[in-house]
This record gives C-alpha cells, sequence and structure tokens, in this order.
C-alpha cells in the first residue's frame, strides 16, 4: 500500500499543514494496515475542518470510507 497527503493553502499556514500531515500519518499508521486495501493507493486530502477534529473521529473516518471502497 502506498499513501499520498495533500494539505492546500486554504487550511492554513505551513505549522498548520504540517500537523495536519502528521495527524495523517499518524492516522495511516493506526488503521491502514487493518483496514486498509492491499495493492491500492491510499490518498488522504487535509480540509480546514480536519486540524480541530479528535483524532478517534478522524479515525472512525477513515475507516468507514476504507469499508465503502472495499464494498
Amino acid at each position: 500500500m502506498r499513501l499520498g497527503l495533500t494539505v492546500s493553502k486554504k487550511v492554513g499556514n505551513a505549522v498548520v499543514r504540517n500537523r495536519m500531515k502528521r495527524r495523517f500519518r499518524e492516522l495511516a499508521r493506526a488503521v491502514l494496515p487493518g483496514s486498509g486495501i492491499p495493492g491500492a493507493d491510499h490518498v488522504m486530502i487535509g480540509r480546514a475542518s480536519g486540524i480541530e477534529r479528535p483524532f478517534e473521529e478522524l479515525a472512525a473516518d477513515l475507516k468507514r470510507a476504507l469499508g465503502k471502497v472495499a464494498r
């Protein structure tokens, strides 16, 4: 599995964008080994509301999205 991350400048300054990317990397480490699709490329796109969301909600959203794609 490969991972792609993108967070545009609309989200915030460099500090905020880097924080979002760090959260995405940790999210990928936690969720993708168990729920990811083998052999697929996974792309995560950061939105402005994602920086203040709790990590558990982001993980649940990612698991739900991967479940929909797997069907």
